[in-house]
């Protein structure tokens, strides 16, 4: 685990933009119950999520079309509540940063870490926002 002063910066980055920052699993799992829309975002202490991941969320946040709930889940703090994110990511691998788009509870779009990095953020929230225009 990191300190928290050094990840609530990462973590303020993405709930001012309207994330919800869910830290235990019983968070996640009403985060995901129910009809609607989700976007999950595996947050990370790594430079792609500082420079490509966060951007893209946030940029992508800002659409007329998005999803009904915009959570975020730190990896590397709250084991748990990261581990329900990632159970909920199946048949993905875990990948921090990695961003999934849920509709009804069932995953419909993921971006691991590997379609991340070296990608520009305005590329990756183009990719979300595709994705919104799909599914919500």
């Amino acid at each position: 685990m990191y300190p928290e002063y050094m990840v609530a910066p990462m973590r303020e980055d993405l709930t001012t933009a309207g994330f919800e920052q869910l830290m235990t699993a019983e968070q996640v799992e009403n985060a995901m119950t129910g009809a609607g829309t989700v976007l999950v975002m595996v947050n990370s202490v790594c430079g792609c999520a500082a420079a490509n991941a966060r951007p893209a969320a946030k940029i992508a946040a800002k659409n007329a079309k998005r999803p009904d709930k915009l959570v975020t889940v730190f990896a590397g703090m709250e084991k748990e509540a990261v581990d329900k994110a990632r159970g909920y990511m199946l048949p993905y691998p875990p990948s921090s940063p990695s961003i999934a788009l849920f509709k009804d509870g069932k995953l419909v779009h993921m971006i691991e870490r590997h379609h991340i990095e070296g990608r520009p953020a305005q590329m990756i929230a183009e990719n979300l926002i595709g994705a919104f225009e799909q599914y919500c």
